[in-house]
């Protein structure tokens, strides 16, 4: 039986004359699908949606995590930010499909298919990683204010939250208009990365060397991976993807679903390989910099801004916190869209977008109020979602390998092979970590 959403399909051709940034998208993507737009025009239609998941894969968290992990290991761990990106391609990819072939999102799926109990569990945990990732996004906006501007965290933290409020409200416009938005965010930040490269000249043999040949050197640098892995392969924006896609285009038929999907192919590619060079570049910058010249202590953010102007200039410091502002206005944005997702698709109900942007400040305001180290705070946080990201990444499996819930978008058994083998490594990582704490504390 088709899993194919055709009572959406059939609303669609009901429904009255839309003339909204939407519609006239979907009315390109119709087109391209009865062949009367080619070439690179087609394409356009079905690009955003990755670009907003992109987003959370360029946070704040990723700022920390790779800038501790290049300043205390120099390039080893570059081929984890490689593997991260891979796993990101994959499980996004999933995600769009999921949300393509089912017209519901992974959150909805899983309150469809699973006891209320189950659910109510699962809605609690992603919660949890959704927590976690606002922490990190307003901490990393908050820390880019005060550098910038002189600002006090606290009252950074209270911009940042206006800030973030004012781009969701674009949505009303149409959702051209966010993707626009968050898109251009990603272009500040892919920019920056760019000068940051001409500035730190990294040693190119070892960058292509060590993004391929695997190194772990103890319990720290496996801190550090498992928070790359954690701030890379974000559980919450799995969700998210599958919510972006499950009534953006509908399709009409199978042969549409199919068409559909390779067109959104790119759309992931291109995002998450944006995303993945630019936390390449954190990394590698942060290994030219500061640990090719000894600072091989710097634990936050504050320190590797202030470290950059005696070493590549005071534009190169700007710059640095200019991309790190970007990073945490989109990512506070599209965290805040995710949490929406999760609580309606798990629970059934939603609440004011205003007020979950304001209740998901608190934690971030605590954090600042107590005077935790923000940075430090920023790495934990990380690590927390990578032992949030097997829940939905092992439920996003389940659910795209069964063709009834699939139709003719069910994975290959490649793919799912694939994805089982990402679950596995996030899983072994977690293990890992575990073990090499407990024996570093009673051992």
């Amino acid at each position: 039986m088709s899993a194919l959403p055709s009572s959406k399909a059939a609303k669609e051709d009901e429904a009255p004359p839309d003339t909204s940034e939407g519609a006239r998208t979907r009315a390109a993507a119709r087109e391209v699908l009865e062949g009367r737009r080619k070439g690179l025009r087609a394409l356009l239609p079905f690009l955003g949606p990755a670009f907003i998941a992109s987003v959370a894969y360029v946070d704040p968290g990723n700022y920390a995590t790779n800038i501790q992990s290049g300043s205390a290991f120099g390039y080893n761990l570059l081929w984890v930010v490689a593997l991260s990106s891979l796993m990101a391609m994959l499980l996004q990819t999933l995600s769009a499909k999921l949300g393509l072939a089912t017209g519901n999102n992974l959150a909805e799926m899983c309150r469809l298919h699973f006891s209320k109990r189950v659910t109510y569990g699962m809605w609690i945990t992603s919660e949890i990683g959704a927590m976690a990732t606002d922490i990190a996004e307003f901490l990393g906006a908050s820390i880019a204010l005060n550098l910038l501007f002189g600002i006090p965290l606290l009252y950074a933290a209270l911009i940042t939250g206006v800030m973030t409020y004012l781009i969701l409200a674009l949505e009303h416009y149409g959702f051209r208009l966010l993707e626009a938005v968050i898109t251009a965010l990603v272009a500040v930040i892919a920019a920056c990365y760019v000068i940051e490269t001409v500035f730190s000249r990294p040693d190119w043999g070892q960058v292509a060397y060590h993004t391929v040949v695997p190194w772990i050197g103890g319990t720290e640098s496996l801190f550090l991976a498992v928070g790359i892995i954690g701030a890379t392969v974000m559980p919450h924006v799995i969700y998210l993807h599958s919510s972006l896609t499950q009534g953006r285009i509908v399709p009409r038929s199978q042969t549409e679903a199919r068409r559909i999907f390779r067109w959104s192919i790119p759309d992931v590619v291109i995002a998450m390989g944006l995303a993945g060079l630019v936390n390449m570049a954190m990394l590698y910058m942060a290994a030219a910099t500061f640990h090719a010249q000894g600072y091989s202590n710097i634990a936050d953010l504050e320190t590797a801004y202030l470290t950059l102007t005696p070493l590549l200039g005071a534009a190169a410091s700007f710059v640095f916190a200019l991309s790190l502002l970007a990073a945490g206005l989109s990512s506070a944005t599209v965290g805040t869209l995710a949490g929406q997702v999760i609580m309606q698709g798990f629970v059934g109900f939603t609440i004011p977008i205003w007020l979950r942007r304001l209740v998901t400040m608190v934690p971030a305001i605590v954090v600042v109020v107590l005077a935790f180290n923000p940075t430090e705070t920023l790495i934990v946080t990380q690590v927390v979602l990578s032992f949030v990201l097997p829940l939905p990444v092992i439920t996003l499996v389940m659910f795209t390998r069964r063709r009834d819930v699939m139709g003719v978008l069910v994975n290959r058994r490649s793919t799912t092979v694939a994805a089982i083998a990402c679950s596995a490594a996030i899983l072994g990582l977690n293990v890992w970590l575990i073990g090499s704490a407990f024996v570093s504390l009673f051992g």
